[in-house]
Parts: C-alpha cells; sequence; structure tokens
C-alpha cells in the first residue's frame, strides 16, 4: 500500500454525487512528512472536527500557564444545546477546564464546548489556527440548536489539508509546546466515535502507551464530526508509522439517506487504505 493507493480509494468516490475531501500525512517522513491530497483544499463545513482547533488552544493555554487544569467554569444556561453530549442532561453546574475538554473531544459535548468558546473566544482560536498555517480552518460561532437570520450559517469551516495538518503538529510535538501537543492527543484518543475512518480498521481503543507503536496492531486517536450533509474525521493512525488524515465529506441532502450511506462508506474505505499504509514499514 502506497500513497498513491490512498489517494486512488479517495478518486473511487468520484462517481458519487457528493465531495470526498482527503489529507494524509507521513508523520516521520523528513521534510514535514510526506503527505497526499485529494480536493484537500476545498473549503467545507467540517461540524465538531474542527473542536481541534478549540481544544488546541485550550491545551496552549493549560501548558501556558493562562488557565488552570482544576480551574473552575460555570455552565451557564446560554452554553446548553442539544445534539452530541452529557453536560446539558447532567446536574451539575460547575466543572473545571479539563473537565469540559475532555467532554468535548470523547463524546463532543456541545454544551461543554460552548463553555471553552465562551472561557477562550473566537478570536483566540483563529489566532491560533492564522499562527500555524492553517489559513482556511475556522470557528464561525458556537453550537446552535438552529441556525436562522444574523447567524453564521454553520458553526466550522475548513479544509482536509488543514485538521491533517494541525493533528501532525500534534503528534510531532509542535502544537505551540510538545506538552500542549501531548494533551490534544490525550483528548483525542478519548473520542468514543470510531463509526468513520478506524471503522474497518483491526485497532485497539484503550491500548496503553499512545502514541507509542503496538506490535502488530494499530492505535488510533481522532475527532469526528456530523451535520447536515457533512461527515468529518480527523486524526492520527499509529503503526509501523504515524499517519495524520483528514476526511471530509459533503453533500446535498436533497438526494437522500443513500448518498450518506455513500459518503460513510467512502470515507471507511479511505481508512482502509489509510490503515494499510500505517502498517508498511517506513
Amino acid at each position: 500500500m502506497s500513497l498513491a493507493q490512498v489517494a486512488a480509494a479517495a478518486r473511487s468516490s468520484a462517481a458519487l454525487p457528493l465531495t470526498l475531501s482527503v489529507a494524509a500525512v507521513d508523520v516521520d517522513a523528513g521534510g514535514g512528512g510526506e503527505a497526499v491530497g485529494v480536493d484537500d483544499t476545498v473549503v467545507l463545513p467540517v461540524a465538531s472536527a474542527s473542536k481541534l482547533l478549540l481544544l488546541a488552544e485550550v491545551a496552549r493555554r493549560l501548558d501556558s500557564g493562562e488557565l488552570a487544569a482544576d480551574g473552575p467554569v460555570e455552565v451557564r444556561p446560554e452554553d446548553v444545546t442539544g445534539g452530541t453530549g452529557l453536560l446539558g442532561r447532567l446536574s451539575r453546574p460547575g466543572w473545571t477546564v479539563e473537565d469540559l475538554a475532555w467532554l468535548t473531544a470523547a463524546v463532543s459535548d456541545n454544551t461543554a464546548t460552548n463553555a471553552l468558546l465562551r472561557l477562550v473566544g473566537l478570536p483566540a482560536t483563529v489566532r491560533l489556527a492564522r499562527g500555524l498555517g492553517l489559513e482556511h480552518l475556522t470557528l464561525h460561532d458556537r453550537v446552535r440548536d438552529e441556525r436562522g437570520p444574523g447567524v453564521p450559517p454553520v458553526f466550522a469551516t475548513g479544509t482536509a489539508r488543514d485538521l491533517a495538518r494541525l493533528v501532525a503538529l500534534a503528534v510531532r510535538g509542535e502544537l505551540a509546546s510538545p506538552a500542549a501537543s501531548a494533551r490534544l492527543l490525550d483528548w483525542m484518543r478519548a473520542n468514543t466515535d470510531h463509526g468513520l475512518v478506524p471503522a474497518l480498521i483491526d485497532h485497539d481503543p484503550y491500548a496503553p502507551g499512545f502514541p507509542e507503536p503496538l506490535p502488530g496492531r494499530l492505535l488510533v486517536a481522532n475527532k469526528t464530526g456530523t451535520d447536515t450533509g457533512v461527515r468529518a474525521d480527523a486524526g492520527v493512525i499509529v503503526g509501523a508509522r504515524r499517519v495524520a488524515y483528514a476526511v471530509v465529506a459533503h453533500w446535498d441532502v436533497a438526494l437522500g439517506p443513500s448518498t450518506e450511506r455513500a459518503a460513510v462508506h467512502a470515507i471507511r474505505d479511505v481508512g482502509r487504505a489509510l490503515a494499510a499504509w500505517a502498517q508498511r514499514a517506513a
């Protein structure tokens, strides 16, 4: 399996009525990492995969001392929203910064996300992205149950290339600092949604020692996103080599549920190709 075959897996969806954007980086290759992309510079809605940018800013501030991991954060009524997560259904009104980060990473908790966004502010996430050279990854708003006039039409937009680069920076320890990078990867490792890229991969989601390779097995850390007409997954597969990736599918929902199923199957096919690449010795 080669980079070319990863690209071929992505291009096999060309006949489908959807956009499938794929980026992958061989983190351990020289020159910043060997990379492949198919439509990876197309700006698309990326849903909750973009929460990696928020978590990266929180990790940076925890490392710098601007925030304390055990610092209390009040969850306000305006933070509470539906969709993914548990916090809006629990009784405690107060949590720590790191509690909210774990909830955001593990179950994509929208209420926790809103509380963290209120804490750090949207402009800080934009500054971090641009400082890292991620020109198109942008959180536009907090998570809302409904979007109407006067608010951004989507939560976040970005490119597969930017998402994969963000993950690659964390894997290389270059996200603000090695400590901030490791913290983000630990949070990603807790993600409970392995239904997209990792779905057809024989991997151990609970093995200790991540991100060190596990002989004969694959490890995955990722963050997914789901919205109307959108499925996204960004993460890293650790095998004989470490592969940072992002896959974003976008389609017209008027085409019906069959297109959504086709999108999910296409993402999983790319996942198998990525896993085969990660298993190949450098």
